[in-house]
């Protein structure tokens, strides 16, 4: 059984209430439930888990409950970023959106989007012609985001690696904002234990204070009549519903109502007297983890118009950027078998078939590009990055035990 803090059980119990709270903890000691959401650029339409139990993520058409977990890393598929393994409550950015956001050009923010699960759905439902800037402060993080980005495969997209502050001191100003801020992590408790021994009192009225002065410095960013998605993985209302109030006391926030259904578990405000349209999910109410989430309009006329696409990029020079998507030349491609693309992903020099065009070639799997050889005939030099390499030195013998996405035959 669980084992959780005292303080952490007193406050929670005493927000969510008894019968909350009882089905909560009966979720605690639970295995975490599995779930994938597909790239539409790189899918098929036939292709979908290979689970055929696996079931939809009802706020996410593109998320799947599996019914095990299976073994991701020697998937090429999902290397090639044709799906992301993201917990479903996080997938609720994709309905959020669809909810909010207008079919114009937008210019996108997101905030601290560190390992990418939100800002790859956000790529995946909005507009086309869209500019997505994923930023993340922490410099490894950033690196692990820049990866996750360039394997889903969209253009319009930058990487940056900077504070709020930065983009405040630059004067940018964004259409749409999503601000997964820092946290003291009471959702991931179930997910990740050892979360559980850094959880403190004095950690939670920590994050508090950093997470508003996230919210001031960014602010200024987003423009009058834009949205800010303000999210967090924890339960506690210093860091959830006081942060939101804070918000319309301070900026005049409104916080905005969005449609959700009633079969979803969803919980709305565990604040005593403040009924804002916020959503929680909660272990035991919902099928995910613990996330909180709150979109917010900024007050004021649509009078001042942020840089779209490539005016944008052009005055990106006082950030720090890791990554900027362009449509790449073509080149020949090579398909491998699952042998060889696994041979590849551990950055080995592979061999082509003979007929194969010397110099750069793209190999893939099943179809999906996993990166760049360059081929000079008896072997190809792998060009795979090497921190992407898959590290572990277990040698798989079949795809069939590890396949996640399958693909029905064409009638």
């Amino acid at each position: 059984m669980m084992t959780l803090p005292e303080q952490f059980i007193r406050h929670t119990r005493s927000i969510m209430g008894e019968e909350r709270f009882s089905r909560f903890l009966a979720a605690m000691d639970e295995e975490p439930p599995v779930s994938i959401r597909l790239n539409p650029q790189k899918c098929h339409a036939t292709e979908r888990p290979s689970d055929r139990t696996a079931t939809q993520v009802p706020w996410c058409p593109l998320g799947y409950y599996l019914a095990q977990r299976p073994n991701f890393t020697f998937d090429p598929l999902m290397h090639a970023g044709c799906y992301y393994v993201q917990e479903a409550a996080s997938m609720f950015v994709h309905h959020v959106v669809q909810q909010t956001v207008s079919p114009n050009p937008l210019t996108v923010l997101d905030l601290c989007a560190a390992p990418g699960g939100k800002s790859t759905a956000l790529r995946s439902v909005l507009p086309a012609d869209c500019l997505l800037v994923s930023n993340e402060p922490v410099r490894q993080r950033a690196q692990v985001l820049s990866e996750n980005i360039q394997k889903w495969g969209y253009v319009g997209c930058l990487v940056t690696n900077n504070y709020a502050r930065d983009f405040r001191r630059a004067g940018f100003v964004f259409d749409f904002i999503l601000a997964d801020v820092p946290c003291s992590g009471e959702g991931m408790f179930r997910k990740d234990p050892a979360s559980i021994g850094e959880w403190s009192q004095q950690n939670v009225e920590r994050c508090q204070r950093l997470q508003r002065e996230i919210l001031e410095d960014i602010w200024p960013c987003l423009r009058p009549d834009g949205i800010l998605i303000y999210s967090t993985c924890t339960y506690n209302t210093r860091e959830d519903e006081e942060n939101v109030q804070w918000m319309e006391q301070t900026f005049g926030a409104e916080v905005l109502p969005v449609p959700t259904e009633p079969g979803w578990g969803i919980t709305g405000s565990l604040l005593q007297g403040y009924d804002a349209p916020v959503c929680r999910f909660i272990p035991g109410l919902t099928r995910s983890e613990g996330l909180f989430v709150a979109v917010i309009r900024k007050p004021g006329s649509d009078t001042i118009r942020p840089l779209a696409g490539k005016a944008l990029a052009s005055k990106l020079k006082g950030l720090n950027v890791l990554f900027a998507s362009t449509p790449q030349p073509p080149c020949p491609t090579a398909e491998l078998p699952y042998p060889t693309a696994i041979a590849y992903l551990r950055r080995e020099a592979i061999v082509l078939p003979p007929d194969t065009p010397r110099g750069l070639v793209e190999v893939c799997f099943q179809g999906h590009p996993l990166g760049l050889v360059k081929n000079i005939g008896t072997r190809a030099n792998n060009l795979y990055p090497r921190e992407w390499a898959i590290k572990s030195t277990h040698v798989p013998t079949t795809y069939d035990g590890s396949k996640v996405l399958w693909r029905e035959a064409k009638s």
